[in-house]
């Protein structure tokens, strides 16, 4: 049993999927099955439930699993100890981010810690909110960022930032207001584009509503999009109006491309969140990262 057959297992074990382990790993599909064969022969049991379509751990996998991860955290900290000896840190990590977190807040960030650790890479995914938990307890992220909260036993959340979501319209669209605020029965009328479902920004929309006791399915919409760029450029383009993260429009309003407006009645202030599995075994360069990320936002983060 080799190290190199433990991080095939240990990514088979993580995608439930040989052809995805093999790209991860950058080795062919037949190399990584031909690893997992080889381990069962060599421990003469069998790891891997390959009957059904997606594949699960044995009793025997599992077993192997936990001690594979602590394993390969150790040699990776050996490699780490013995690199930060000699001055040079290094290693990857995996971040999943909701769109404006990856868009707005996360590339800040990043170049402040690229500066420090240039030698540390990143492999960041986007996803919307909903989804995010799911990346992280599979461990095929470390560390997520969200524009929602989705309570889990086994993931803890770190308020970093709040924000706002802002009524833009189209600059010829007048529209009654009072010092820039706009009625919600005015709001009603309007034609709207919408985040699609799972977003942080639509969650977020959905709850002020429902509070408010509207339902965004009585709403005039227009057009639901994926993208919160797209939504901002078709309202410069007159398609209709938008709720949308502040911080996104911030340099379209600037630039005079939209008017804003805040809503009577309706609670938009949403924060974001900087998230990851209570039960994962950070690797020496994940906590680097975790420390830096800790001091810059202020989270009181303790965690083995």
């Amino acid at each position: 049993m080799d190290i190199k057959q433990l991080e095939v297992f240990v990514a088979v074990s993580k995608y439930k999927s040989f052809s995805k382990a093999a790209r991860e790993l950058f080795l062919t599909q037949p190399t990584v099955s031909s690893h997992i064969q080889n381990l069962e022969n060599e421990l003469q049991t069998v790891l891997l439930n390959r009957s059904n379509k997606t594949i699960t751990l044995t009793d025997s996998g599992q077993l192997l699993y936990k001690h594979a991860i602590v394993i390969i955290n150790n040699c990776k900290k050996a490699v780490y100890d013995i690199k930060e000896y000699s001055g040079k840190i290094e290693g990857s990590i995996h971040i999943v981010c909701s769109s404006i977190p990856e868009t707005y807040i996360f590339p800040g960030f990043l170049s402040k810690f690229c500066k420090e650790y240039p030698n540390i890479n990143f492999y960041i995914s986007h996803c919307d909110s909903n989804l995010v938990v799911p990346e992280i307890l599979s461990e095929r992220a470390t560390f997520g960022i969200v524009g929602s909260k989705t309570k889990h036993p086994h993931v803890e959340y770190h308020k970093i930032l709040e924000d706002d979501l802002c009524l833009i319209c189209p600059t010829d669209l007048e529209i009654p207001n009072k010092d820039g605020v706009v009625d919600i029965n005015t709001f009603k009328d309007l034609v709207l584009i919408m985040r699609k479902d799972g977003s942080g920004t639509r969650n977020a929309l959905s709850k002020s509503l429902s509070e408010a006791g509207i339902s965004i399915n009585n709403l005039n919409v227009r057009a639901v999009v994926e993208s919160n760029e797209a939504i901002i450029e078709m309202v410069i383009n007159g398609l209709g109006s938008s709720l949308v993260s502040k911080m996104s429009v911030e340099g379209s309003i600037a630039r005079g491309e939209i008017k804003h407006y805040k809503i009577k009645g309706l609670n938009l202030n949403r924060d974001f969140y900087f998230l990851f599995s209570k039960k994962k075994i950070f690797t020496p360069t994940e906590k680097k990262f975790l420390e830096y990320f800790s001091d810059q936002y202020n989270l009181d983060i303790i965690h083995e």
